[in-house]
């Protein structure tokens, strides 16, 4: 005798739910064809146009500004901090490659790469100006501009942003070479600001975590004039 599949109770009726619910979404989809079948339209059009920006217009603007940029890190190199910054007369400085490829990653760099250079030419303002327009996120550049602001900040006798931006430089743990160099100017700003204390857990951390630093090396005559002999 041939077995005969029999529905198992409840299953019928998920099934007619199931149906119901295919049906309705159906009459759903009918009354408001127009606004869905728009609003589809829109959104695969905006993914066209992000991906078309990115592959087709970022992608080569990128790959050109990485050329213009290598004739000014070879003045930066070099330390012709002027002419890296504003070029030669024949090859663009990193002013004008940071303009002329804006929204790039290398017009990014640009920024980094200004800020350093108005820097070590005295210029704090405009130091300060790039290094805060530069978007580091997620490098180890993020702490190298932190630093250098802290650097510009200290020149222009503002010492409590000094302080503010050496303790965000020397918040990357893994770092063996920026960390204890920012904590060691972090110490020498805290003393500068009459806050021994402060300088005290900076000079402590650097003597404990990075004593084979540079900065690390006579890190105990600082703690004793400081009153920790430990």
């Amino acid at each position: 005798m041939a077995n005969r599949a029999r529905t198992k109770p409840g299953e019928e009726r998920i099934k007619v739910k199931q149906t119901n619910a295919l049906e309705n979404l159906e009459v759903i989809y009918e009354k408001n064809k127009k606004p869905i079948n728009t609003i589809v339209t829109i959104v695969l059009i905006a993914v066209v146009v992000v991906f078309g920006y990115f592959r087709l217009y970022l992608a080569p603007r990128d790959e050109k500004a990485g050329t213009a940029i290598s004739f000014a890190q070879r003045y930066f190199q070099a330390d012709s901090l002027d002419k890296a910054l504003n070029g030669d007369g024949q090859h663009l400085g990193f002013l004008r490659v940071e303009k002329k490829y804006s929204g790039t990653k290398i017009a990014n760099l640009c920024r980094y790469y200004s800020g350093i250079c108005y820097l070590h030419l005295q210029d704090f303002n405009n130091a300060i100006k790039q290094l805060k327009d530069f978007d580091g996120k997620g490098t180890l550049l993020a702490y190298a501009a932190w630093g250098a602001m802290g650097d510009a900040y200290m020149e222009m006798g503002q010492t409590k942003k000094g302080i503010e931006f050496y303790s965000k430089a020397a918040a990357n743990k893994d770092d063996m070479i920026l960390t204890p160099t920012y904590l060691y100017r972090e110490g020498i700003a805290y003393e500068k600001d009459n806050q021994p204390e402060e300088a005290k857990k900076a000079y402590m951390r650097l003597r404990d975590e990075y004593p084979q630093s540079m900065e690390a090396r006579d890190i105990d005559r600082t703690l004793a004039r400081l009153g920790v002999l430990d």
